[in-house]
């Protein structure tokens, strides 16, 4: 099949820059010309300081994302990512940044989302009351690089100052915060223009939604043959009794239901020892 998206346009649902790590990408591969929503507010949908709760599941926000943009400024290509942080799933006491993004191809029915995860997340938030604390977790966030805000109190707070970026804004604000509530909230700016960090995990999410794209199904050639079930059971190589690892992925088209399985991704035939519940119970 030919290449589908060569010189269409596309929307990028984004008010935070992430165009820079997503349009390079996606127009090298594709020859798409991508653009980004002007006065798009994505806010709307729901906000990392607090202001406005995310209702929706991150599935549902960023497809709404994508689709509202799309309708607003007329585009049938969208592309919208949604960012999560809280514990890792598996890794305890470990922050994580998930990100989720979707790409929507109207005219040829279809939408295609992949998912990051990544620890490398400075996600963090104290309670602050001088300014040598102050220090500290500025130090440990990687402030100034990555932005922080500051509030008057963690919840129902009345007072917010985001994107501050420079030392002299830090003790600005931070100053005008002990005078009048006596201590205050500090947090990571986790706008994707404010935290490299975060920024990162997005071009990864791009790197492997250009992967899954350039998958075509055997069959009927449609882009986004992806995984869509992990069969666990790879042997172990000791007992050779089945464990929990991946022995296989399950591609799935979208387009004809076509389904085709595939062996372990890197390659394993076994699984090591230290990873049997019958070895290592």
């Amino acid at each position: 099949m030919d290449n589908l998206f060569k010189g269409r346009k596309a929307v990028i649902a984004t008010m935070h820059r992430k165009q820079d790590v997503i349009a390079p990408l996606l127009e090298e591969a594709f020859g798409l010309k991508c653009g980004v929503a002007p006065g798009y507010d994505t806010d709307l949908y729901g906000t990392f300081s607090g202001e406005v709760d995310r209702v929706l599941s991150p599935l549902e926000t960023v497809r709404k994302k994508c689709l509202d943009a799309m309708d607003r400024y007329g585009f049938d290509i969208g592309i919208a990512s949604e960012g999560s942080f809280g514990p890792h799933p598996t890794l305890f006491f470990a922050h994580a940044n998930e990100e989720l993004l979707m790409f929507i191809d109207r005219r040829n029915d279809l939408e295609v989302v992949v998912r990051e995860i990544s620890t490398a997340t400075n996600f963090n938030g104290r309670r602050i009351e001088n300014l040598r604390e102050l220090e500290e977790f500025a130090e440990m966030v990687q402030f100034p690089s990555h932005a922080l805000i500051l509030k008057d109190r963690q919840e129902k707070f009345t007072r917010v100052v985001k994107g501050i970026d420079t030392p002299e804004n830090l003790l600005k604000h931070a100053m005008k915060f002990l005078e009048r509530f006596g201590g205050f909230y500090a947090e990571t700016d986790m706008r994707a223009m404010y935290n490299p960090s975060r920024m990162k995990v997005i071009g990864q999410a791009a790197e492997k939604l250009v992967s899954v794209l350039k998958s075509t199904c055997p069959v009927c050639e449609t882009p986004g043959f992806a995984v869509t079930e992990a069969k666990p059971g790879l042997p172990c190589m000791l007992c050779h009794l089945p464990t929990k690892s991946v022995k296989a992925h399950i591609f799935t088209c979208q387009k004809c239901k076509h389904t085709e399985e595939r062996n372990n991704p890197h390659g394993k035939m076994y699984e090591q020892p230290d990873y049997c519940d019958y070895c290592n119970p």
